[in-house]
């Protein structure tokens, strides 16, 4: 039997410190998720001023990450680059920019996904948030 790492509550509190001050820092309203390498929701945060839908797209762009094991942006490129059909890909309703796998000793732990700007800014504030845990 393998072992493998696993996401802690101490740890989602690590990063949601870090991509909420990644966020604030940019005067940057979103709503942040993280989940499980399950897709299964372990933190969600909205922050003042973002618009409703965020909060539906942050966990769809991080369970997307983690049960891709990539960036949700690969996604986004590939039906951007006119392959459609992958728009019926099963489980796989957040294929913007923004969701960020997250990895641990080469496992996917779970991602970060955020909305509320655009994209690229999505993606940077989940990126600030997975840099807290000096992997």
């Amino acid at each position: 039997m393998q072992t493998k790492p696993v996401l802690t509550l101490d740890d989602v509190k690590k990063i949601a410190a870090a991509a909420e001050a990644e966020a604030k820092a940019n005067n940057w309203p979103v709503v942040i998720a993280i989940v499980d390498d399950g897709g299964h929701l372990m933190w969600l945060q909205r922050l003042d001023g973002v618009a409703p839908i965020s909060s539906h797209i942050a966990p769809a762009k991080a369970t997307t990450a983690a049960l891709g094991k990539r960036e949700s942006k690969i996604y986004e490129d590939i039906i951007n680059n006119g392959r459609f059909s992958f728009m019926r890909a099963p489980n796989l309703d957040g294929m913007l920019e923004g969701g960020v796998p997250i990895f641990a000793d080469g496992h996917c732990v779970g991602a970060v996904g955020v909305s509320g700007v655009k994209s690229a800014e999505d993606a940077q504030i989940a990126k600030a948030g997975i840099a807290a845990l000096g992997l």
